[in-house]
């Protein structure tokens, strides 16, 4: 079948950040000293021919901008300053979009007033539930959580909220894999996937191949934020509530002891959260690095609302705890701006933006090796091959 041409692809792959596309002329160096490229993946140079040609369908199928972690070394190197390894975070959020089937990537990404109003909608959606169903006469005498809000009413939406995105999340990674795959979707054994599952653990807990880039440090750095908003997600939708009963990780009038389990993850994530995004926060001021000269908006407002989620959940542990009995309407204030902030993040980040890649990237590193181990199958199970197996 004829590969066809999208003459509009360039126009359209601009509303999502990629420039210099015209600047490339194909010389190989990004590829050649990308310490992750393969001859089995070479990239970015594959991937801005694509651009460059229009061949959509190639590049809405390609994994190879989920194997990229944007180290910037190929930015470094290239002599025309076409700045390759901002595509490639480019065409991250454009395949991102070409997954998500409810256009939300979308406009999320290409449309700055629907990013802000989006975010301060659901912020202020938020606020306004508070002020409506919040404890008409809580505690003022010690911060008690349950006497602001009952937990349960918490509890149901965190569920709630976690069984929604969780939806839509695997609903665009199925699409993903689809495009990755295409027709060997249907052929490729169930077994071979099954097979890819500790290397999927593997890559999604330790951002394995990141560690192979030469600049170890925005390895540390990227999984520090990593494990860190994981671990917020997880308190915040209550998915660490089984370990001692009924939402106890984010919502408890009891004043915990220092070294209690979940003040320790908060603490990790606490300091996780606020070291890393204000490294980030500051090297996009300063632009001293090549992956920090280009800043789409939606990575300010990733950055922005990680740290404020940090502040606030740690400002809320500080009120409760100071001066014995806490500061009660300090707490419920800040409990609140902590969910209109927090609330926000989860809903558009995590299914539509940037948390997506958390999945993306270690299913990309799956279904690729899939694809590598079938086609191999297939290539030593045919009968020339048997042939000349025998004559050997």
């Amino acid at each position: 079948m004829a590969t066809r041409l999208d003459p509009n692809l360039k126009n359209e792959l601009e509303e999502f950040g990629v420039k210099d596309l015209e600047k490339c002329y194909q010389c190989g160096l990004c590829t050649g000293v990308c310490p992750l490229s393969s001859n089995d993946d070479p990239f970015p140079r594959k991937m801005v021919r694509y651009a460059q040609m229009g061949l959509k369908d190639k590049l809405i199928a390609s994994p190879e901008p989920w194997l990229c972690y944007y180290c910037g070394e190929c930015s470094d190197f290239c002599p025309r300053e076409a700045n390759p390894g901002e595509t490639m975070m480019a065409l991250r959020r454009y395949l991102t979009a070409q997954y998500d089937w409810t256009g939300i990537s979308k406009r999320f990404y290409t449309s700055h007033v629907f990013e802000i109003f989006s975010v301060i909608g659901f912020a202020l959606l938020i606020g306004l539930g508070f002020l409506l169903f919040a404890g008409s006469n809580p505690d003022m005498q010690q911060a008690r959580l349950s006497t602001f809000v009952e937990t349960h009413v918490i509890e149901y939406l965190d569920i709630l909220m976690a069984v929604v995105l969780s939806a839509f999340l695997l609903s665009n990674v199925y699409r993903m894999i689809k495009f990755q795959m295409g027709d060997l979707l249907q052929k490729v054994p169930l077994s071979m996937y099954m097979s890819e599952v500790k290397e999927l653990i593997l890559h999604f807990l330790t951002q394995k191949r990141f560690s192979e880039c030469s600049d170890k440090r925005m390895w540390y750095i990227h999984l520090l934020i990593m494990t860190s908003y994981t671990l917020v997600f997880l308190l915040v939708v209550g998915l660490l509530s089984g370990i001692g009963g009924r939402l106890p990780a984010f919502q408890t009038d009891e004043v915990r002891s220092f070294f209690h389990i979940y003040n320790l993850i908060g603490y990790y994530a606490t300091f996780g959260l606020l070291f890393g995004t204000s490294y980030a926060m500051i090297g996009r001021i300063r632009k001293n690095r090549a992956i920090y000269q280009f800043s789409h908006a939606t990575d300010w407002m990733f950055l922005i609302l990680l740290w404020l989620t940090a502040l606030t959940g740690i400002l809320i542990h500080i009120f409760r705890v100071i001066g014995g009995d806490g500061m009660p309407a300090a707490t419920y204030i800040v409990y609140t701006l902590h969910l209109m902030v927090a609330v926000p993040m989860l809903v558009l980040e995590v299914p539509f933006a940037k948390w997506s890649h958390l999945a993306y990237r270690p299913v990309t590193i799956v279904v690729t090796n899939v694809k590598k181990k079938y086609e191999n199958s297939i290539k030593f199970s045919t009968p020339a091959a048997s042939d000349e197996s025998q004559s050997a």
